[in-house]
């Protein structure tokens, strides 16, 4: 058995060493994301008139 110097030595360098390549760490808080949001409200297809519009980028009529 080593004497209880050499084990509290042993323990020392240990712990230090065991420091030296242990990196601070800093815990940031994270807010919990709110829910989301439709952004509009959900309207049911056949609520109301919808359109088309067509645009032509072919031809050359300038006014």
């Amino acid at each position: 058995m080593l004497p209880p110097f050499i084990i509290e030595q042993i323990r020392r360098r240990e712990e230090q060493e065991r420091a030296r390549h242990e990196q601070p760490r800093l815990e940031i808080p994270v807010d919990r994301p709110a829910p989301r949001v439709p952004l509009t409200p959900h309207v049911p297809d056949d609520a109301g008139e919808r359109g088309v519009i067509v645009i032509d980028l072919m031809t050359d009529n300038i006014d």
